[in-house]
Parts: structure tokens; C-alpha cells; sequence
């Protein structure tokens, strides 16, 4: 979803599918600017299927398993309904991109608590834009890759291929590296990715493309023989 704002105050939104129609969305944004705690529950339940893949890529892979996604996001819900008066100006370029801050902040402060003794994860933290590190990602991207790489015939050879799969990821740019995320991973958007990243639709098209072509070389690179 979209959302604009007009220097007469006006806050538009177009939606990108989740939500059932536009005019819903319209009269949702409209109640939210007044206040209105119910209408900003129906957005974010609008999201929950888009939030909760992000959630599930990004949680670190020593937290699958004992952390429910479910439970990330429903801190993440608290945090935006305490935030509801900063809407208005904290949504007006994207709600969609506001709701993911806010759940990319609950994350970060999930893996300060759970891994911030370590000095290897205690580095996985986001920038003041919103953006994850560039380790976050690779971790990430290592442990989802992992399991689509055919299966070594011993724990070596296993732990041989994904060290082989991280060291290549790392040789990625970061930025080609996170806009594949965003957009193969996370399932943005073109215009949400540019948004995210402080660039061009065009340029992020463009490093989609290219980072795509980059990933297929990985992965063949990484297989076993």
C-alpha cells in the first residue's frame, strides 16, 4: 500500500492486494488519522501475511524454532498502536514500509536479548534508516539458501557447503545483496524496496535483475559435487 500525504492534510493510500478494496483502505487511513485504534488493527491484519514472512526470514537461525513469529508480531502490533499519533507523518510515504520498521525494531531488540552475549550476534543490528546489517543479511540468506543446495553426503560436507554458500554471499555488494532480499525474500515491491533503501525504483529494478543473476552463480557455485 501506497500512502500520500497533500499540504492540505489529505492522506491518500493505494493498497497492493492485501486489503480488499481501495475504498476500504481510504476510510481505514481516515479513521487511523482520527485516532482510531480499530481501523489501525484492520491494517496491520491486512499485513499479517507479508509481516510474518519478513519475520520468518529475518529471525536469526539460533532463534527458529523457540521464537513464534506470531509472537514477534504481536509486539510489533503494541508498538504500532502506541505510535498511532505519529501516523500522519511517519506512514505518509508507505504503511506498508512503517509497519515493517516497526517490526524490524521489535526483531532487533528480540536478538539483543536473547544474543546479545555474543560478540558475533550482537552485531546484527540496524542502522538509524531502518536497514539490517550487512552480516544480518548473509546470515540470513545463508540459512535459507542452505536447505535448497542438494544433500551433502556427510555433516562435513554439509558445514563445507554452507560455509562455501556465506562466503560467497559476502562477496555480494551489500546493496545488490539487500535488495534481493527485499524484493525475492521479503516479497516488497519494486517502489517499496526504493523506499526502504533511499533509491530509485529504476536503480532498484535494476539491482534486482542483476542481483537475481548473481544468486544463480552462488548457488551453483556452492554445490556439492
Amino acid at each position: 500500500m501506497r500512502c500520500d500525504s497533500s499540504t492540505e492534510g489529505r492522506f491518500r493510500c493505494r493498497t497492493g492486494g492485501d486489503l480488499d478494496s481501495q475504498q476500504i483502505v481510504d476510510q481505514l487511513v481516515v479513521r487511523v488519522i482520527a485516532g482510531d485504534r480499530s481501523a489501525l488493527a484492520e491494517l496491520f491484519e491486512g499485513y499479517r501475511p507479508r509481516l510474518w514472512r519478513i519475520v520468518r526470514f529475518r529471525l536469526h537461525p539460533r532463534l527458529q524454532g523457540r521464537i513464534d513469529a506470531d509472537d514477534v508480531l504481536q509486539d510489533a502490533w503494541l508498538r504500532a498502536e502506541t505510535r498511532i499519533g505519529a501516523f500522519i507523518t511517519e506512514a505518509s510515504q508507505s504503511c506498508f514500509v512503517w509497519f515493517r520498521m516497526i517490526v524490524t525494531q521489535a526483531l532487533v531488540d528480540l536478538h539483543r536479548r536473547h544474543l546479545g552475549a555474543d560478540k558475533r550476534d550482537a552485531r546484527r543490528e540496524c542502522s538509524l534508516d531502518g536497514r539490517w546489517s550487512a552480516e544480518s543479511t548473509v546470515t540470513s540468506l545463508t540459512f535459507h539458501l542452505a536447505d535448497r543446495l542438494p544433500s551433502p553426503s556427510s555433516a562435513a560436507a554439509k558445514i563445507e557447503s554452507a560455509e562455501r554458500l556465506d562466503s560467497s554471499l559476502e562477496a555480494l555488494g551489500d546493496l545488490d545483496r539487500e535488495v534481493l532480499v527485499l524484493r525475492h525474500f521479503e516479497e516488497l515491491t519494486n517502489s517499496e524496496t526504493a523506499m526502504v533503501l533511499g533509491i530509485t525504483e529504476q536503480a532498484a529494478s535494476m539491482r534486482y535483475v542483476r542481483a537475481l543473476d548473481r544468486l544463480r552463480a552462488v548457488m551453483e557455485a556452492a554445490q556439492v559435487k
